[in-house]
């Protein structure tokens, strides 16, 4: 069942899917519709599932599951996969790969592939202050609390 992002506990699940490139304005409402459809259907036949979503910056694709009172099977994994595969071919974007880069540069959201990222380190085009989005983040929780670090905060630190 759909709920309200708020609504979501903190040891839900959490999976986060940047894309490629920031989905322009008409095609924003498109996908928050597309998703928000998806999550109302996922696990449809237990009215115990809680699911929720959100799309920021234009560019993640964020989807949470209370996966406490219900646990999640692989093959609801697999569907949810398979939704953003379907996303993935339909718009024509990244949206799997969690080893590419997100970060700010100003009010801008940046997408690099690691090699890239790490020369930008180098040139100091990005320092150790600069916003990183850790996409690996599993839980709730960690989604609110270290989604967007400094670089010196976060796994990438090591590039430093």
């Amino acid at each position: 069942m759909f709920v309200d992002y708020s609504l979501i506990p903190d040891d839900a699940k959490v999976w986060i899917y940047p894309s490629s490139r920031k989905f322009y304005p008409n095609e924003v409402g498109e996908v928050e519709q597309k998703v928000k459809t998806f999550v109302e259907n996922w696990k449809s036949n237990d009215e115990a599932f809680k699911a929720s979503f959100q799309f920021l910056y234009n560019r993640f694709i964020i989807l949470y599951a209370d996966d406490i009172t219900t646990p999640l099977k692989n093959t609801d994994i697999d569907t949810s996969v398979s939704f953003i595969l379907n996303l993935q071919q339909e718009y024509n974007v990244e949206l799997l790969d969690k080893m590419n880069v997100c970060f700010k540069q100003g009010e801008f959201v940046q997408y690099k592939e690691l090699k890239d990222f790490k020369k930008l380190l180098k040139n100091k085009a990005v320092t150790a202050k600069t916003i990183i989005f850790d996409n690996l983040i599993t839980t709730k929780h960690d989604f609110d609390n270290f989604w967007e670090v400094a670089i010196e905060d976060s796994w990438y630190s090591r590039f430093l």
